[in-house]
């Protein structure tokens, strides 16, 4: 048997970037695009940014079939990714309410496996945790691929829409590596083992 060489590059991972802020801009959409930016450096990606507004007041519903338009479309675009980045600012020591709910929508079937990057902001290092003990068990539930290294942002780890803390930039270098490995095991199992 002669194999025969693919000459079909493969296509660009569909990466949702999703700020669960529910202003804009916030320090939440700048940690997740800062981790998209450099995830883009180490690969190719069509990156896709949604804040939490751009759910509208839809989001309000507590059954997927009574969604608005526009949050039905939020919930189709984390659904469809090849990858997700998400963020959260953190609220009364956890994260955002409205943050979760749109999570309620996902089908878990279609997170199975799906390579995810975790990020929060808040006010002070008290919040950092959040992280840990908030999101990474969300996204366990779904059985998501979760990169081990999470990026948490405090107040002053952003001026003028800067990251200027070395740390946190050090940790998003971490963060993207990371999902660009996880989105090559995640290609690599669709495909099925190699004859």
């Amino acid at each position: 048997m002669v194999s025969v060489e693919s000459s079909v590059k493969p296509s660009r991972a569909r990466v949702v970037a999703f700020s669960g802020s529910a202003k804009r801009p916030s320090r939440t959409r700048i940690l997740v695009e800062a981790l998209g930016a450099e995830l883009g450096r180490l690969r190719g990606i069509d990156l896709a940014v949604y804040d939490l507004i751009d759910a509208g007041p839809g989001l309000g519903a507590t059954q997927r079939d009574d969604l608005s338009a526009p949050a039905a479309r939020l919930i189709e675009a984390i659904e469809a990714a090849d990858a997700l980045i998400v963020g959260t600012p953190v609220y009364q020591g956890g994260y955002a309410g409205m943050f979760k709910h749109v999570f309620d929508f996902v089908d878990p079937a279609r997170m199975i496996g799906m390579p995810v990057a975790l990020t929060a902001t808040g006010g002070g290092l008290r919040h950092a945790l959040v992280v840990e003990h908030g999101l990474r068990p969300l996204f366990g539930f779904f059985a998501a691929h979760v990169a081990p290294t999470s990026v948490y942002a405090g107040s002053d780890d952003l001026v003028d829409g800067r990251i200027v803390d070395e740390t946190v930039s050090v940790r998003l270098r971490a963060a993207a590596a990371e999902l660009s490995a996880l989105l090559d095991v995640s290609r690599t199992a669709a495909s099925g083992p190699s004859a």
